[in-house]
């Protein structure tokens, strides 16, 4: 196929998802634009592909979902027998569902998804647990795969012959259920917004950056990443005792997998 343009859509709170997909894209021989779905004000974003374009999407994983939000946004990208890459990205416990979910939700909306990755980043709430990932061996095999990715493309004129293998999932998908850690905040807040900013979900207003509305908080850590004075945070007593034994469980080091 003669690919003319690369694109990544990602959704990434805490940042972990959008430093796997750019170093997956960067290792592609075409620049790729991005398109952040983020922000509560991509909420409505909308974009058609055609069939000579190559879309990767990228999203972090749930407790093995895909967050609702997410879910949400990615079904206002809409392809033409475009071909697509998904990429799911967890905190090294599990993944479960969630590529076999995005994959299901890409070739829904057009596309023709060919090729999926399970990659690691560093837990978004217990960051001792794949602490510092993705690093330098995964942006090894993330490019590796990048090239294979392209090498899979060139060896057919349409995406009409472009198959997937089985992906890891179950279907029906297991019942989505979010860990409940909304974000205090502190009197250190100088009510920058840039929390507000980031929010995907609305649950901080731009008037009250240093209120939360706990109804609409999705629990992505989003607000305390780009927080430039750490007002924001998780209650430490309970974070140490809830990351000491999720460590304990999940801290032996994953490895990324590929679908190809």
């Amino acid at each position: 196929m003669n690919i003319s343009a690369i694109t990544s859509v990602f959704f990434s709170p805490s940042g972990g998802t959008h430093r796997t997909i750019k170093i997956l894209a960067s290792a592609l021989p075409l620049p790729a634009q991005e398109l952040d779905l983020t922000p509560f004000s991509k909420h409505k974003e909308s974009r058609c592909f055609a069939s000579d374009e190559l879309v990767i999407f990228a999203v972090p994983v749930y407790a093995g979902r895909i967050v609702p939000l997410a879910a949400e946004r990615l079904a206002h990208m809409k392809g033409s027998q475009t071909p697509a890459v998904c990429l799911a990205v967890y905190g090294n416990r599990a993944y479960e569902d969630a590529l076999l979910e995005l994959t299901d939700l890409v070739q829904k909306n057009g596309f023709v998804p060919f090729a999926a990755a399970a990659a690691l980043a560093e837990h978004s709430i217990m960051h001792s647990v794949a602490h510092g990932r993705p690093d330098e061996k995964d942006a090894q095999k993330l490019m590796t795969f990048a090239q294979q990715v392209w090498q899979k493309l060139e060896q057919v004129p349409h995406a009409d012959g472009l198959k997937l293998p089985p992906v890891p999932g179950k279907r029906p998908y297991k019942p989505f259920k979010a860990v409940g850690f909304v974000p205090a905040v502190s009197s250190a807040c100088t009510r920058c917004g840039r929390c507000a900013a980031r929010c995907p979900s609305g649950a901080i207003s731009p008037a009250c950056p240093d209120k939360t509305d706990k109804a609409r908080c999705i629990f992505c850590m989003g607000c305390i990443s780009v927080c430039p004075v750490q007002a924001r945070h998780i209650n430490k007593a309970l974070l140490w005792a809830a990351e000491k034994a999720f460590a304990l469980k999940f801290g032996e080091r994953k490895e990324p997998e590929f679908f190809l």
